[in-house]
Protein backbone atom coordinates (compact mmCIF):
# COMPACT_ATOMS: atom_id res chain seq x y z
CA UNK A 1 0.00 0.00 0.00
CA UNK A 2 1.64 3.23 -1.18
CA UNK A 3 1.05 6.45 0.72
CA UNK A 4 -0.39 9.51 -1.02
CA UNK A 5 0.56 12.82 0.56
CA UNK A 6 -1.73 15.83 0.21
CA UNK A 7 -2.69 19.00 2.04
CA UNK A 8 -6.40 18.40 2.49
CA UNK A 9 -8.41 15.20 2.28
CA UNK A 10 -12.14 15.63 1.73
CA UNK A 11 -14.14 12.60 2.86
CA UNK A 12 -17.38 12.56 0.90
CA UNK A 13 -17.92 13.60 -2.70
CA UNK A 14 -21.46 14.96 -2.64
CA UNK A 15 -22.48 18.59 -3.24
CA UNK A 16 -20.75 19.85 -0.07
CA UNK A 17 -17.55 17.86 -0.54
CA UNK A 18 -17.15 18.61 -4.24
CA UNK A 19 -17.97 22.31 -3.80
CA UNK A 20 -15.33 22.50 -1.08
CA UNK A 21 -12.86 20.61 -3.25
CA UNK A 22 -13.50 22.95 -6.19
CA UNK A 23 -12.90 26.03 -4.04
CA UNK A 24 -9.74 24.57 -2.51
CA UNK A 25 -8.38 23.39 -5.87
CA UNK A 26 -8.88 26.86 -7.29
CA UNK A 27 -7.02 28.17 -4.24
CA UNK A 28 -4.07 26.06 -5.43
CA UNK A 29 -4.38 23.60 -2.57
CA UNK A 30 -3.47 19.96 -3.05
CA UNK A 31 -6.66 18.07 -2.29
CA UNK A 32 -7.97 14.53 -2.54
CA UNK A 33 -11.66 13.65 -2.39
CA UNK A 34 -12.59 10.15 -1.20
CA UNK A 35 -16.11 9.08 -2.14
CA UNK A 36 -18.06 5.80 -2.10
CA UNK A 37 -20.45 6.82 -4.89
CA UNK A 38 -23.63 6.58 -2.78
CA UNK A 39 -25.21 10.04 -2.40
CA UNK A 40 -28.15 10.52 -0.05
CA UNK A 41 -30.42 11.55 -2.93
CA UNK A 42 -29.48 8.61 -5.17
CA UNK A 43 -33.11 7.31 -5.35
CA UNK A 44 -34.42 10.69 -6.57
CA UNK A 45 -35.02 11.31 -10.25
CA UNK A 46 -33.68 14.85 -10.05
CA UNK A 47 -32.24 17.54 -7.79
CA UNK A 48 -34.42 20.63 -7.48
CA UNK A 49 -33.98 24.23 -6.40
CA UNK A 50 -30.46 24.29 -7.83
CA UNK A 51 -30.04 27.40 -9.97
CA UNK A 52 -28.90 26.59 -13.50
CA UNK A 53 -29.18 22.83 -12.90
CA UNK A 54 -32.88 22.45 -12.10
CA UNK A 55 -33.99 18.81 -12.20
CA UNK A 56 -30.53 17.43 -12.94
CA UNK A 57 -29.95 13.76 -12.12
CA UNK A 58 -28.05 13.42 -8.82
CA UNK A 59 -25.40 11.28 -10.48
CA UNK A 60 -25.00 13.65 -13.44
CA UNK A 61 -24.53 16.54 -11.01
CA UNK A 62 -21.75 14.65 -9.23
CA UNK A 63 -20.14 13.63 -12.53
CA UNK A 64 -19.95 17.28 -13.55
CA UNK A 65 -18.64 18.23 -10.12
CA UNK A 66 -15.84 15.67 -10.29
CA UNK A 67 -14.84 16.93 -13.73
CA UNK A 68 -14.65 20.48 -12.44
CA UNK A 69 -12.55 19.49 -9.42
CA UNK A 70 -10.07 17.48 -11.48
CA UNK A 71 -9.82 20.25 -14.09
CA UNK A 72 -8.11 22.37 -11.40
CA UNK A 73 -5.76 19.61 -10.30
CA UNK A 74 -7.83 18.04 -7.54
CA UNK A 75 -7.99 14.27 -7.24
CA UNK A 76 -11.12 12.16 -6.72
CA UNK A 77 -10.72 8.54 -5.67
CA UNK A 78 -13.41 5.91 -5.14
CA UNK A 79 -13.50 3.94 -1.93
CA UNK A 80 -14.93 3.58 1.56
CA UNK A 81 -12.94 4.92 4.47
CA UNK A 82 -11.97 2.09 6.79
CA UNK A 83 -9.82 4.07 9.21
CA UNK A 84 -9.04 7.72 9.89
CA UNK A 85 -7.02 9.14 12.75
CA UNK A 86 -4.56 11.83 13.80
CA UNK A 87 -0.94 10.97 13.12
CA UNK A 88 2.06 13.21 13.77
CA UNK A 89 1.20 16.76 12.72
CA UNK A 90 -1.63 15.64 10.46
CA UNK A 91 -3.98 12.79 9.66
CA UNK A 92 -3.97 9.41 7.95
CA UNK A 93 -7.00 8.05 6.08
CA UNK A 94 -7.23 4.53 4.66
CA UNK A 95 -9.84 3.04 2.32
CA UNK A 96 -11.10 -0.41 1.40
CA UNK A 97 -9.66 0.13 -2.08
CA UNK A 98 -6.12 0.21 -0.68
CA UNK A 99 -5.60 3.97 -0.58
CA UNK A 100 -3.44 5.34 2.23
CA UNK A 101 -3.68 9.14 2.35
CA UNK A 102 -1.86 11.50 4.69
CA UNK A 103 -3.04 15.09 4.98
CA UNK A 104 -2.56 18.22 6.99
CA UNK A 105 -6.31 18.81 7.29
CA UNK A 106 -9.48 16.72 6.98
CA UNK A 107 -12.88 17.94 5.79
CA UNK A 108 -15.78 15.61 6.53
CA UNK A 109 -18.67 15.89 4.07
CA UNK A 110 -20.11 12.39 4.23
CA UNK A 111 -23.71 13.51 4.62
CA UNK A 112 -26.48 11.81 6.51
CA UNK A 113 -28.58 8.65 6.31
CA UNK A 114 -32.39 8.76 6.40
CA UNK A 115 -33.98 6.35 8.89
CA UNK A 116 -37.12 4.97 7.27
CA UNK A 117 -40.04 3.36 9.14
CA UNK A 118 -40.14 -0.42 8.83
CA UNK A 119 -43.24 -0.59 6.64
CA UNK A 120 -43.36 -3.15 3.81
CA UNK A 121 -42.83 -1.55 0.40
CA UNK A 122 -41.92 1.89 1.69
CA UNK A 123 -38.16 1.83 1.09
CA UNK A 124 -38.63 0.77 -2.54
CA UNK A 125 -40.57 3.97 -3.30
CA UNK A 126 -38.27 6.28 -1.30
CA UNK A 127 -37.18 9.36 -3.25
CA UNK A 128 -39.82 8.75 -5.93
CA UNK A 129 -43.36 9.08 -4.58
CA UNK A 130 -42.47 8.41 -0.94
CA UNK A 131 -40.81 11.70 -0.05
CA UNK A 132 -39.96 14.00 2.84
CA UNK A 133 -39.00 17.51 1.70
CA UNK A 134 -41.62 19.96 0.38
CA UNK A 135 -39.00 22.14 -1.30
CA UNK A 136 -37.38 19.13 -2.98
CA UNK A 137 -40.58 17.39 -4.11
CA UNK A 138 -43.55 19.68 -3.46
CA UNK A 139 -43.89 20.90 -7.05
CA UNK A 140 -43.82 17.34 -8.38
CA UNK A 141 -46.81 16.34 -6.19
CA UNK A 142 -48.80 19.56 -6.60
CA UNK A 143 -52.58 19.08 -6.65
CA UNK A 144 -52.17 15.35 -5.99
CA UNK A 145 -53.53 13.16 -3.20
CA UNK A 146 -50.86 13.44 -0.52
CA UNK A 147 -50.60 11.42 2.67
CA UNK A 148 -48.32 12.31 5.59
CA UNK A 149 -47.13 9.41 7.75
CA UNK A 150 -46.29 10.65 11.23
CA UNK A 151 -42.91 9.68 12.66
CA UNK A 152 -42.37 12.31 15.36
CA UNK A 153 -43.11 15.81 16.66
CA UNK A 154 -42.51 17.67 13.37
CA UNK A 155 -44.82 15.49 11.28
CA UNK A 156 -47.88 17.70 11.82
CA UNK A 157 -45.82 20.66 10.59
CA UNK A 158 -44.88 18.69 7.47
CA UNK A 159 -48.56 18.07 6.75
CA UNK A 160 -49.21 21.78 7.10
CA UNK A 161 -46.30 22.57 4.79
CA UNK A 162 -47.52 20.29 2.02
CA UNK A 163 -50.94 21.98 2.07
CA UNK A 164 -49.21 24.81 0.18
CA UNK A 165 -48.79 22.45 -2.79
CA UNK A 166 -51.99 20.41 -2.55
CA UNK A 167 -55.46 20.93 -1.13
CA UNK A 168 -55.84 17.15 -0.72
CA UNK A 169 -53.62 16.26 2.24
CA UNK A 170 -54.36 13.50 4.76
CA UNK A 171 -52.44 13.11 8.03
CA UNK A 172 -51.87 9.67 9.58
CA UNK A 173 -50.71 10.08 13.23
CA UNK A 174 -49.66 6.39 13.47
CA UNK A 175 -50.69 6.27 17.13
CA UNK A 176 -48.64 9.31 18.12
CA UNK A 177 -50.18 12.11 20.18
CA UNK A 178 -50.34 15.67 18.88
CA UNK A 179 -51.36 18.84 20.67
CA UNK A 180 -54.80 20.35 20.40
CA UNK A 181 -53.17 23.39 18.78
CA UNK A 182 -51.48 21.28 16.09
CA UNK A 183 -54.66 19.39 15.28
CA UNK A 184 -56.64 22.64 15.18
CA UNK A 185 -54.23 24.04 12.56
CA UNK A 186 -54.59 20.93 10.43
CA UNK A 187 -58.37 21.02 10.64
CA UNK A 188 -58.57 24.75 9.92
CA UNK A 189 -56.48 24.35 6.77
CA UNK A 190 -58.53 21.45 5.41
CA UNK A 191 -56.12 18.64 6.29
CA UNK A 192 -57.96 15.47 7.27
CA UNK A 193 -56.66 13.39 10.18
CA UNK A 194 -56.95 9.61 9.70
CA UNK A 195 -56.25 7.68 12.90
CA UNK A 196 -55.93 4.31 11.15
CA UNK A 197 -52.38 2.92 11.11
CA UNK A 198 -50.57 2.52 7.81
CA UNK A 199 -49.28 -1.07 7.53
CA UNK A 200 -48.00 -1.25 3.96
CA UNK A 201 -47.58 0.42 0.59
CA UNK A 202 -49.79 -0.30 -2.43
CA UNK A 203 -48.23 0.11 -5.86
CA UNK A 204 -49.49 -0.01 -9.44
CA UNK A 205 -46.61 -0.95 -11.73
CA UNK A 206 -43.97 1.69 -10.92
CA UNK A 207 -46.20 4.15 -9.07
CA UNK A 208 -47.59 4.54 -5.58
CA UNK A 209 -51.29 3.69 -5.64
CA UNK A 210 -52.08 4.06 -1.96
CA UNK A 211 -51.46 2.71 1.52
CA UNK A 212 -52.68 -0.43 3.25
CA UNK A 213 -54.36 0.25 6.59
CA UNK A 214 -54.77 -1.75 9.79
CA UNK A 215 -58.46 -2.44 9.11
CA UNK A 216 -57.58 -4.27 5.88
CA UNK A 217 -58.61 -1.46 3.57
CA UNK A 218 -56.46 0.44 1.09
CA UNK A 219 -56.57 4.21 0.88
CA UNK A 220 -55.65 5.75 -2.51
CA UNK A 221 -52.74 8.21 -2.56
CA UNK A 222 -50.41 9.62 -5.20
CA UNK A 223 -47.62 10.54 -2.77
CA UNK A 224 -46.68 9.72 0.81
CA UNK A 225 -44.64 12.12 2.93
CA UNK A 226 -42.40 10.50 5.56
CA UNK A 227 -40.53 12.98 7.81
CA UNK A 228 -37.41 10.97 8.62
CA UNK A 229 -34.91 11.15 11.41
CA UNK A 230 -31.30 11.03 10.23
CA UNK A 231 -28.01 9.47 11.27
CA UNK A 232 -24.65 11.10 10.56
CA UNK A 233 -22.64 8.97 8.13
CA UNK A 234 -19.40 8.34 10.02
CA UNK A 235 -18.52 4.82 8.92
CA UNK A 236 -14.76 4.29 9.32
CA UNK A 237 -14.28 7.69 10.95
CA UNK A 238 -14.54 6.76 14.64
CA UNK A 239 -10.77 7.11 15.04
CA UNK A 240 -11.03 10.88 14.57
CA UNK A 241 -13.18 11.22 17.68
CA UNK A 242 -15.33 14.14 16.51
CA UNK A 243 -18.19 15.20 18.74
CA UNK A 244 -21.67 14.20 17.57
CA UNK A 245 -24.79 16.09 18.63
CA UNK A 246 -28.16 14.41 19.13
CA UNK A 247 -31.69 15.77 18.78
CA UNK A 248 -35.17 14.37 18.13
CA UNK A 249 -34.39 14.79 14.42
CA UNK A 250 -31.31 12.54 14.63
CA UNK A 251 -27.54 12.92 14.87
CA UNK A 252 -25.10 15.38 13.29
CA UNK A 253 -21.45 16.33 13.66
CA UNK A 254 -21.10 19.32 15.98
CA UNK A 255 -19.30 22.32 14.46
CA UNK A 256 -18.72 25.97 15.29
CA UNK A 257 -19.74 28.79 12.96
CA UNK A 258 -16.58 28.38 10.87
CA UNK A 259 -16.97 24.63 10.39
CA UNK A 260 -14.42 23.40 12.96
CA UNK A 261 -15.32 20.13 14.66
CA UNK A 262 -14.27 19.34 18.22
CA UNK A 263 -10.96 17.99 16.84
CA UNK A 264 -8.37 20.59 15.70
CA UNK A 265 -7.62 20.17 12.03
CA UNK A 266 -10.87 18.34 11.29
CA UNK A 267 -13.70 20.29 9.67
CA UNK A 268 -17.21 19.33 8.58
CA UNK A 269 -19.79 20.71 6.15
CA UNK A 270 -23.11 20.03 4.46
CA UNK A 271 -25.79 17.54 5.54
CA UNK A 272 -23.36 15.96 8.00
CA UNK A 273 -23.75 19.06 10.18
CA UNK A 274 -27.17 20.30 9.01
CA UNK A 275 -29.29 17.31 7.89
CA UNK A 276 -32.24 19.38 6.65
CA UNK A 277 -30.31 21.32 4.01
CA UNK A 278 -31.09 21.01 0.31
CA UNK A 279 -28.47 20.35 -2.38
CA UNK A 280 -27.90 24.06 -3.01
CA UNK A 281 -27.47 24.78 0.71
CA UNK A 282 -25.07 21.86 1.19
CA UNK A 283 -22.99 23.03 -1.77
CA UNK A 284 -22.91 26.59 -0.41
CA UNK A 285 -21.85 25.32 3.01
CA UNK A 286 -19.03 23.32 1.44
CA UNK A 287 -17.79 26.45 -0.32
CA UNK A 288 -18.03 28.53 2.86
CA UNK A 289 -16.12 26.04 4.99
CA UNK A 290 -13.49 25.59 2.25
CA UNK A 291 -12.79 29.33 2.31
CA UNK A 292 -12.35 29.15 6.08
CA UNK A 293 -9.98 26.21 5.76
CA UNK A 294 -7.85 27.98 3.17
CA UNK A 295 -7.73 31.18 5.23
CA UNK A 296 -6.71 29.33 8.38
CA UNK A 297 -3.95 27.46 6.55
CA UNK A 298 -2.62 30.74 5.12
CA UNK A 299 -2.37 32.24 8.61
CA UNK A 300 -0.79 29.07 10.00
CA UNK A 301 1.84 29.17 7.26
CA UNK A 302 2.50 32.86 7.91
CA UNK A 303 2.94 32.24 11.65
CA UNK A 304 5.29 29.35 10.90
CA UNK A 305 7.33 31.51 8.52
CA UNK A 306 7.67 34.23 11.17
CA UNK A 307 8.81 31.67 13.75
CA UNK A 308 11.38 30.20 11.36
CA UNK A 309 12.70 33.68 10.51
CA UNK A 310 13.14 34.53 14.18
CA UNK A 311 14.84 31.20 14.88
CA UNK A 312 17.33 31.82 12.08
CA UNK A 313 18.46 35.20 13.41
Amino acid sequence: MSTIETEIVVVGGGPAGLSAALTLSRARRRIIVIDNGEPRNAPALGAHGLLGQEGISPFELLRKGREEVTSYGGQVITGRVTDARAEGNGFRVRTDAGHDVTARTVLLATGTRDNLPDIPGLAARWGKDVIHCPYCHGWEVRDQRVGVLATGPISALQALMFSQWSSDVRFFPQGLDYSVADLAKLSATGIRVDTRTITGIDTDEDHLAGVHLEDGSTFPLDALVVPTSTTARLDGLDGLGVEVSESPAGTAVAVDTAGHTSVPGVWAAGNLTQPATQVSEAAADGTRVARNINTELIFQDADRAVAETENNR
